[in-house]
């Protein structure tokens, strides 16, 4: 088969690769109708987080038809179906599972004991995303195998096309759950800083979950634009100060919530800060540059909450914790537990509350991914968020 595959920094190929094949009975198979590209891949063909090897599949946005079915999951598929396949790997027994915590599973990160030495207990395990979470091949490709198939999916129902639900893979209930984190109430001002894919989805999300007002942070005009159709009022960060137009948004007591939709290789408003940042990171003294949680930090209304959905890999430098602490600031963040929120995020879809295809620019064979995976970096021909169709 076909897949992007990784060979280094700024060096993804589209190859041609084993067909994968049932390795476990609870394993199925399917055939990639959509994939996409992540704003987290970006991290990945930077070099960005630790644990790739040469060869390695990309992705885990991916969505398609089953077309085999291990025994123990034959009770949960059957060949024909259309499923979504969530980024997050869950075998749905364990203690973690149990509760819900699907990010956290026990039992899918094959390489459990590695992660554990690095972040004190081992994550779940993901699709396309390095050794560290359990070095499984993406869905950038043909085929796919699903371990713990019979948990690790969500059926489509008739009607509804790629585009609608190709999204419950990751972005839209990772968006959905950086709002829910927030507790959105009545009179609430969120504030999201990025306007990417993730961002777009909080955006409405906290819209959907009855926030009063709803400010989105970027410095591109397309992101910028898309957030104000989706109901957000934007600041740009390269044009105005954040901090002050906020104070003067919410009269000068800040946003109660605050959304860090960027992560770590966020670009900082002033030039001393994002050299500081970049220069640490460059030679390896900080592996994340924290500009967004700084800011939220200082900017958030005493009391009130951050939610942080932007992937960090490890260490950052100079975080203001003082200033959390004493403004008495809670700080939610975590993968997405993608299973707790598709039941209720495919209703939506279904009754028309969102429609998460406004998010696509581009659309193209999965030939061409290693060239767009460039475009998205770069941000170039208004590009927000790729389609792969294999």
């Amino acid at each position: 088969m076909r897949a992007l595959v990784w060979h280094g920094k700024h060096d993804i190929r589209c190859d041609t690769v084993p067909d994968p094949v049932i390795e476990h009975p609870r394993d199925a198979i399917i055939r990639v109708t959509s994939c996409a590209i992540c704003g987290s891949d970006l991290h990945l063909y930077g070099n960005l987080i630790p644990g790739m090897k040469n060869g390695d599949i990309m992705g885990h946005e991916t969505m398609g038809e089953v077309v085999e079915v291990g025994p123990e999951a034959r009770g949960a598929l059957k060949v024909g179906d259309r499923v979504v396949i969530p980024f997050t790997i869950t075998c749905g027994q364990c203690e973690q599972c149990r509760r819900g915590n699907f990010a956290a599973c026990e039992r899918s990160n094959r390489n459990a004991e590695t992660a554990a030495k690095l972040f004190g207990h081992a994550p779940a395990g993901l699709f396309g995303y390095t050794h560290l979470t359990g070095g499984y091949p993406g869905g950038q490709a043909e085929y796919l195998r699903v371990p713990f198939a019979d948990t690790t999916h969500v059926k489509v129902p008739r009607g509804l096309t790629d585009g609608q639900v190709l999204f419950l893979s990751d972005i839209l209930p990772t968006g959905w759950q950086a709002a829910v984190q927030c507790d959105i109430q009545p009179e609430d001002t969120v504030a999201i800083w990025g306007c990417g894919p993730v961002g777009q989805m909080a955006i409405r999300s906290a819209i959907l979950l009855g926030a009063r007002q709803v400010i989105a942070i970027d410095r591109l005009e397309d992101r910028l634009s898309m957030a104000r159709a989706g109901g957000a009022t934007t600041i740009n960060f390269a044009e105005e100060s954040v901090i002050e137009r906020l104070q003067e948004l919410t009269g000068g007591k800040g946003p109660e919530k605050c959304i860090d939709a960027v992560g770590m290789e966020a670009h900082a408003s002033t030039f001393l800060e994002d050299t500081y940042d970049r220069v640490k990171q460059t030679v390896m003294l900080e592996s994340d540059r924290p500009h967004v949680l700084r800011e939220m930090m200082y900017v958030c209304r005493p009391a009130g909450v951050l939610s942080v959905p932007g992937v960090y890999s490890g260490v950052v430098d100079k975080l203001p914790f003082g200033i959390a602490m004493n403004k008495g600031l809670t700080i939610r963040m975590g993968q997405t537990h993608v299973a707790r929120w598709t039941d209720d995020l495919l209703r939506r879809i279904g009754e028309g509350q969102i429609d998460p295809s406004f998010v696509i620019t581009h659309t193209v064979p999965l030939s061409q991914g290693p060239e767009m995976y460039q475009v998205f970096r770069d941000k170039e021909d208004g590009c927000i968020k790729v389609v792969l169709t294999p």
